[in-house]
């Protein structure tokens, strides 16, 4: 996008971006910054903490980001780690920048945005109404660039003092999926309607197959809905993977209907607990040997530290995609 909008703008420039980050995604603003041709410049803060257990931070060269294009990188993994990151988040804009980018790859709380009853509380809108509070800078209200949001109505959560640039990690998992052998018998799947909403017209190229939960008495089966996996290669689709039941249920229903073999495709790779350890091809017992390939994206970088690229994890980085992303 970047190489054709210098096509049809050849007087277009690149900004000079400073980029400062929280300590768990140090790693993935290092590889944004190898993305940027040199134009995205790392910038540290001391993430330091009183004898209370209450922050001690301090943005180093406050006097330099003046006038300059500002971005932050965060992860908001756990919520002991999101009061100081929103602290620095706050902070940022009032320093006189030109403009300031938030860039939050994985929302997590919209993953448990389940109102079923009176007295659910909707963490997720709690969340967003934190973030559209964000200061407003010299050059207008912050971006905040996030990655395949679970929940399509959550887009419409933020506020009118912020900008959300929804990205989606799919091209990835395209440009991977055809440099693969077996290119041209890929079909992709779908483990609920939900993410067939999601996805299905980014990967309208691939013929589908749709599967669903379907409830028997008090148990709840995986089922095809639609669509024929035989003699292929099947790429379960999703935005995030918690404990994994609903690939693994979907990938045995899709080896049943004949599929050659099974992979999968999540944006966000949670795992609490090392539910991944169920994917694991390193002989551990319970583990589900039946996925060719698991990709996942650096959006969780806790994850992909305890994973890396373990059989038959690879992981597919969004750094070229932030990177292109802090140029809009």
């Amino acid at each position: 996008m970047e190489e054709e909008n210098s096509k049809l703008h050849p007087s277009v420039k690149k900004k000079r971006v400073l980029l400062y980050y929280c300590v768990e995604s140090e790693e993935l603003a290092r590889m944004v910054a190898a993305h940027s041709d040199d134009i995205i410049h790392l910038q540290s803060i001391k993430w330091r903490s009183f004898d209370d257990g209450f922050p001690h931070l301090f943005i180093n060269n406050a006097q330099d980001i003046r006038g300059q294009h500002v971005a932050f990188l965060a992860s908001f993994s756990s919520p002991s780690v999101i009061f100081e990151q929103l602290s620095v988040i706050y902070a940022l804009p009032r320093l006189f920048v030109a403009s300031f980018t938030l860039v939050l790859p994985y929302f997590p709380t919209g993953s448990f945005e389940r109102m079923e009853e009176e007295g659910d509380v909707a963490t997720a809108f709690t969340l967003a109404r934190a973030l559209s509070n964000i200061p407003i800078s010299r050059g207008g209200p912050t971006s905040v660039v996030i990655y395949d949001i679970h929940a399509l109505q959550e887009r419409f959560y933020f506020g009118d003092h912020v900008l959300p640039l929804f990205e989606t990690g799919i091209p990835l998992l395209k440009r991977r999926l055809a440099a693969l052998p077996d290119a041209e018998k890929i079909i992709v799947a779908f483990p609920d309607d939900g993410a067939w909403k999601r996805f299905h017209k980014l990967l309208d190229c691939f013929p589908t197959v749709i599967c669903t939960k379907v409830r028997e008495g008090e148990k709840r089966f995986v089922r095809i809905k639609e669509g024929n996996p035989s003699g292929c290669h099947v790429v379960i689709v999703d935005d995030l993977v918690q404990s994994g039941g609903t690939l693994i249920e979907c990938q045995k229903v899709l080896t049943e209907q004949g599929a050659a073999k099974v992979s999968a495709y999540v944006t966000h790779a949670v795992f609490p607990k090392s539910s991944w350890l169920r994917f694991a091809h390193d002989g551990n017992e319970g583990s589900n040997k039946g996925f060719s390939y698991f990709w996942i994206t650096d959006s969780c970088p806790h994850t992909v530290k305890v994973i890396g690229n373990r059989a038959p994890f690879e992981v597919l980085s969004l750094a070229a995609s932030i990177a292109d992303a802090l140029q809009i």
